[in-house]
């Protein structure tokens, strides 16, 4: 085992840093169009910073400050971020075996976002129980504060930018989807997890073309894990006869 190998063994939070590190090529792009849009909508530059760093929620974001600023009563805006997140009720239990028992592990999932699980989901399992910790405290803040970093950074000269790059602001509401897809493919390894996937991605579209984008990210989740739980318990049915 070489020198770097050891150090990264020793020093998870480290390894988890590292591994995180091509999130930010999602995560950058879409917070500094958000911290665009932010001061834009009439918000100041520490509010803009202050919501990634409080809520932390990407769609939700852009849809609590469109609400917001069009008025909308904060009962419903708090009920329509809620709504969004509701997701993370499903990303719970498939990351809850691998979590070992430390009172650090409640608030580290204010860092649970949706590539910080799908990385942590496949990553997780292969180290040891002592290292997890660790791992999951340096992916989870390096995201996190790439996030608050790309918001101001939009928020101070996301005109410039873009007036100086008009194709930056094209492409950057894809960076953040595409990535996802790039950590999401290399999970079509099964027919239950195929299946589930598939489910989830369809579900999507068909809310997306309705006009119910809000209602498809959470009716998506729900569907996708229940898809994945009934093939898994009709697989185990089949084996036992």
């Amino acid at each position: 085992m070489n020198l770097q190998a050891t150090s990264d063994l020793s020093r998870p939070w480290l390894t988890g840093i590292r591994e995180a590190i091509p999130l930010l090529g999602g995560y950058i792009p879409v917070a500094i169009s958000f911290g665009l849009v932010t001061v834009q909508a009439g918000f100041s530059t520490w509010e803009a910073a202050l919501i990634s760093t409080l809520i932390y929620a990407g769609a939700s974001q852009f849809l609590f400050v469109g609400m917001v600023t069009g008025g909308a009563p904060l009962w419903l805006v708090v009920v329509m971020t809620l709504l969004i997140n509701v997701r993370h009720v499903v990303y719970a239990p498939n990351l809850a075996p691998w979590l070992t028992h430390h009172r650090c592990w409640p608030w580290l999932m204010h860092g649970l976002t949706d590539q910080v699980f799908a990385l942590a989901h496949s990553r997780l399992p292969q180290l040891a129980e002592r290292q997890r910790l660790g791992w999951f405290t340096g992916a989870a803040l390096l995201a996190w504060g790439s996030w608050i970093a790309g918001t101001t950074l939009g928020a101070v000269a996301g005109e410039w930018l873009t007036s100086r790059w008009p194709l930056l602001g094209e492409i950057m509401p894809f960076a953040l989807p595409s990535l996802f897809l790039v950590l999401v493919v290399p999970r079509f390894t099964s027919r239950q997890w195929s299946l589930a996937l598939c489910t989830t991605i369809v579900t999507a579209m068909l809310c997306t073309l309705a006009g119910v984008t809000n209602l498809g990210i959470p009716l998506a989740a729900i569907l996708g894990a229940l898809c994945f739980y009934a093939v898994q318990f009709d697989t185990r049915n089949r084996r036992q006869e």
